[in-house]
């Protein structure tokens, strides 16, 4: 694994339970920062000097939504230097959602909060291999 931190945007308890579980359950060696509000992981983003690792982000969230915290990166010119691998990890798999994501917001990943366990594993394990490998302008 890249050695930067993995940042998460989940207001739910379960869900974070269970993803807790699963980043324990695949060894993931990166620290996990856990936020339930997009403005405290914004300024969590903008103060860190260590480049994150991946943003997951739900969509639905209190306040301001997963979406409105993207654009809000985006228009960040320092943050947006920085290239941080963004995944929206969610329950709404509305088309309009995911057209949006990938058009306007050109995430790198739209994931629905699957059903079961072993598929969230796997879903995360898919996630965070991809990004272990794949190559990006702020790497070492």
């Amino acid at each position: 694994m890249v050695s930067g931190p993995i940042v998460i945007i989940e207001d739910d308890e379960d869900d974070k339970d269970i993803i807790q579980e699963v980043l324990k359950e695949l060894n993931i060696p990166n620290k996990i920062v856990w936020f339930t509000k997009c403005t405290a992981a914004f300024n969590y983003l903008k103060a860190q000097t260590e480049q994150p690792f991946v943003i997951l982000s739900d969509v639905n969230l209190p306040g301001q939504n997963g979406r409105d915290f993207k654009k809000q990166i985006d228009n960040d010119e320092e943050l947006k230097k920085k290239s941080i691998p963004f995944v929206f990890f969610t329950t709404a798999a509305d088309k309009n959602y995911i057209n949006e994501a990938y058009i306007e917001l050109t995430v790198q990943g739209y994931f629905q909060k699957a059903n079961s366990y072993q598929e969230t594993k796997n879903i995360f394990r898919a996630i965070l291999e991809y990004w272990k490998y794949c190559k990006h302008p702020n790497a070492d």
